[in-house]
């Protein structure tokens, strides 16, 4: 509702005033177009950005007149930036991270010729992060390429967060703010290789999200279990259970319920009409037999009478089917 010739200025304004002091400019601000938006994770946020390139400065002076006292973590989702931060100076693109510390001077630039540029950022209270500034400090303003290690598994967390975070509870936000908080720690950690600093529990929860991460790589593989699982990781298969047992579900119940979540959404999928043991097949399943009882046991109906059940390419009864456990009762559909 902002007239176009004043919106650089109105989000420079907003940005000093709600956000941090700063410096913007913009050799196009008469076309300039930004949208932000915010997700409450608990002790931290994560935003998302879409805007024009611009230029922003942040000195001194400003940070004594503002400062958040934060750790922002973004993933460039698309375009281009630069950052310069204490005497370090990096230039990322679409999958790279970059980690930058509101309580030092610092400049940024995006290309003018580069479109826009979108990013998800963790805003990360300095009081969260497990890992001493010194070391911190020798991260800041370097690219972290997004596409392997831990890096992988958190940019594939933030994708996710700004994807379906709306969805969740407050509650369940908030546990993924500490979810975020782990992750963010141990891909900084790997980084720096100073994973052996780290307290135990943030150690823990990275090797969890690592191994949910293999499982959910590699459902297809008919031989995944749980020492194929341990063996790759490099622990013991009862140092695996271990990490499974307070989680209220065991590793083989897990890679269970994911095949079956997966092959259930084949079966609902209008375009997919592969046939029942091709499916099964596909994710990981020995045989058509053990499949059909396993997927009754969980759904209460067979493979083959959930896909009979769409009708004009929608099946109502899917969205009513929740996963159960072997030991309960099956429910027969509805007719």
């Amino acid at each position: 509702m902002v007239p176009a010739g004043e919106r650089f200025d109105w989000y420079s304004d907003i940005v000093s005033r709600e956000v941090m002091p700063a410096a913007l400019s913009s050799e196009r601000p008469a076309e300039f177009h930004g949208e932000a938006a915010v997700l409450d994770l608990g002790e931290i946020r994560a935003s998302r950005f879409s805007l024009s390139p611009l230029r922003s400065r942040r000195t001194a002076a400003m940070i004594r007149r503002g400062d958040p006292e934060q750790y922002q973590l973004a993933l460039l989702r698309k375009g281009a930036t630069s950052l310069s931060q204490h005497r370090n100076e990096c230039t990322i693109g679409a999958g790279d991270l970059m980690l930058w510390d509101t309580s030092r001077p610092s400049e940024n630039q995006m290309p003018a010729t580069g479109g826009q540029v979108q990013a998800t950022i963790l805003l990360l209270p300095r009081t969260v992060m497990p890992l001493r500034t010194q070391r911190l400090d020798q991260v800041l303003a370097r690219r972290i390429p997004g596409d392997r290690g831990m890096a992988a598994i958190l940019s594939s967390f933030m994708n996710a967060l700004e994807d379906h975070g709306a969805e969740c509870s407050p509650e369940e936000l908030r546990r993924l703010g500490a979810v975020a908080v782990d992750l963010t720690t141990a891909c900084l950690a790997q980084y720096l290789d100073a994973e052996d600093h780290l307290p135990a529990e943030v150690r823990t929860q990275a090797l969890v999200q690592r191994i949910h991460a293999f499982i959910e790589h590699n459902l297809g593989d008919p031989e995944l279990n749980p020492s194929a699982v341990a063996a790759h990781h490099h622990i013991s298969v009862r140092t695996l259970h271990q990490l499974f047992h307070d989680r209220g579900e065991s590793v083989r119940a897990r890679i269970r319920r994911r095949r079956l979540e997966q092959c259930r959404g084949d079966l609902a999928h209008p375009g997919r009409t592969h046939p029942v043991s091709a499916i099964a097949a596909r994710w990981g399943f020995s045989g058509p037999a053990v499949f059909s009882r396993s997927f009754r046991e969980a759904y209460g109906i067979s493979p083959t009478e959930f896909r009979a059940l769409r009708v004009n390419d929608f099946c109502p009864s899917a969205g009513r089917l929740t996963h159960r456990s072997p030991a309960q009762t099956p429910v027969p559909p509805r007719g």
